[in-house]
């Protein structure tokens, strides 16, 4: 049976029970007395709670703010689909980058910020840790603060991924619990700080914050990997070439500790328990099918309602059930691959007509890494909302293409005896392929053919400079029509409601991102 094993403490069970509206709406940020002595127990339920939100984002607030989603929507993999147009319209805006503020993502907004105030909680509560004595204790001491760190900076970069020039805080607020924005190079800033921070104490922590933690104890918790990854994301999405050759070192790291292997590509998808924390996943949440999550409780249970979302409507298939037909993969999708990259068959279902009911923008082809399988619906409570399929929100093939990128492509030195070409003809050998020449256009193809619905397309098109040229269409057939505008397109607005809510205080009123 899958257990949830974030964190196995006595307090564990108070935190990871419903927190019903306080969970978003409370104003305090923080739990207990500020700066009041933390004993290891406290630490690790303050930890716990800053683990939590990655188990919540696919039904944020009660709105469906899966990351993945909103992170494809305006790629050129997927459609939004749906019912029509007006099936959760705010999505078809945001495809077609027409959203307004009114209808900007409120409940990832929410959810990842209240995600940073537990993130600073635990590091407040470290900050006044007793009873660390020992030079083992501190270690483990060491290695919660980068855990706690690396989680404020992961909630973070998606807060700055999406919306850009924002708020940020790393102390407990005060009343009237806003914090002034920043512009995205600041929060950029911020979030390596926090990155450099983390690794200053998986220096200090050794072998409590390890490369892995796969089959270990500590499965499901951050590693040092899992940090790198995240160094990685951020600064190539900044173009931050100052770091290039560091980025590219942590990598061959990774690669040359043997910590991680490719595995067969289906073998990764299939949402069982014996395919969780594979040895090419190097971070994902820990999703259960425990029936709690229901239409009227978005923050009980660790369920996720993604499979659903994704797969088509009244599905006749002895492996894949039904669902609510969003999120139909694009026809050029499916024609960009080469014959024999098992890939192509790995990332997209391909249903016949008359097996389903065909809903807005259908093209017959649906997201397969994450669909909703007969074998896996919840047995209990709401089906749709508790599928128990784990988000792999790292792995080691994008280790291997980030490398083969930086040092290929991007001018970065090789690092640790370790080859760009080898690292993309692995990547290239697991789907069946034969080797190519490491340069940007064929980097550019792979991470394309590789990440379908793992939410990377978009930005990357973004990094490269590529989104106004691939992202502007005239699509008639699929209603999608839409030209992107590299001035306004990269950052979605700020919700209204938090525009209006600091409307007239002064430092705290939010400036609305450029064109909205």
């Amino acid at each position: 049976m899958k257990l949830y094993k974030i964190l196995a403490v006595a307090l564990a069970g108070v935190v990871l029970t419903s927190c019903g509206d306080k969970f978003l709406t409370a104003h305090a940020t923080h739990q207990g007395e500020a700066g009041a002595e933390a004993t290891e127990n406290a630490i690790l339920s303050y930890l716990t709670a800053a683990y939590q939100p990655l188990l919540m984002d696919s039904y944020a607030n009660f709105n469906y703010n899966h990351i993945l989603l909103l992170s494809d929507l305006r790629s050129d993999d997927i459609y939004k689909g749906g019912g029509d147009a007006g099936d959760q319209s705010w999505m078809y805006h945001m495809s077609l980058f027409q959203i307004p503020a009114s209808e900007s993502p409120s409940g990832i907004w929410s959810l990842y910020y209240t995600a940073i105030a537990r993130a600073n909680n635990t590091v407040l509560a470290i900050d006044n840790a007793v009873g660390f004595d020992s030079d083992a204790a501190k270690a483990r001491l060491a290695g919660y603060r980068a855990e706690a760190l690396f989680l404020r900076a992961y909630y973070l970069h998606h807060l700055w991924k999406l919306f850009g020039n924002i708020p940020f805080f790393t102390e407990p607020l005060e009343d009237p619990f806003m914090a002034p924005q920043k512009s995205a190079d600041e929060i950029y800033s911020c979030i390596m700080r926090d990155i450099a921070d983390a690794e200053t104490a998986a220096a200090q922590a050794g072998d409590e914050f390890p490369m892995c933690t796969n089959g270990s104890a500590k499965q499901a918790r951050a590693n040092l990997a899992a940090l790198y990854m995240l160094k990685a994301r951020v600064v190539m999405y900044q173009g931050d070439q100052s770091k290039y050759g560091e980025v590219a070192s942590d990598m061959a790291k990774i690669i040359s500790s043997g910590a991680y292997t490719l595995i067969g590509f289906d073998a990764l998808w299939t949402g069982a328990d014996e395919n969780d924390f594979t040895p090419e996943s190097i971070f994902e949440t820990n999703q259960i099918s425990d029936g709690k999550r229901d239409w009227g409780n978005a923050w009980a249970g660790c369920g996720t309602n993604l499979p659903a979302y994704i797969s088509p409507n009244e599905l006749s298939d002895p492996v894949f059930c039904g669902g609510w037909g969003f999120g139909p993969v694009r026809q050029s999708t499916w024609d960009m691959y080469e014959d024999g990259d098992v890939r192509r068959e790995g990332s997209i279902n391909k249903f016949e007509a008359g097996t389903y009911g065909p809903r807005f923008q259908d093209t017959g082809l649906f997201q397969k890494k994450y669909a909703a399988r007969t074998a896996l619906r919840s047995p209990i409570g709401t089906v749709d909302l508790n599928y128990p399929n784990n988000l792999i929100i790292f792995r080691y093939a994008e280790t291997l293409l980030n490398y083969a990128e930086l040092v290929g492509c991007q001018g970065a030195a090789a690092a640790g005896g370790v080859s760009a070409q080898d690292c993309l003809d692995l990547v290239r050998s697991r789907a069946g392929l034969g080797s190519i020449p490491v340069n940007l256009e064929n980097i550019k193809a792979e991470r394309r053919k590789e990440f379908v619905g793992e939410g990377m397309r978009f930005w990357d098109l973004i990094r490269w400079g590529d989104a106004q040229t691939v992202l502007s269409e005239s699509d008639d057939a699929h209603q999608s029509v839409r030209t992107f505008n590299p001035a306004k397109d990269k950052y979605l607005p700020i919700p209204q409601s938090e525009m209006s809510r600091t409307a007239g205080t002064g430092e705290f009123e939010l400036k609305q991102n450029n064109g909205y």
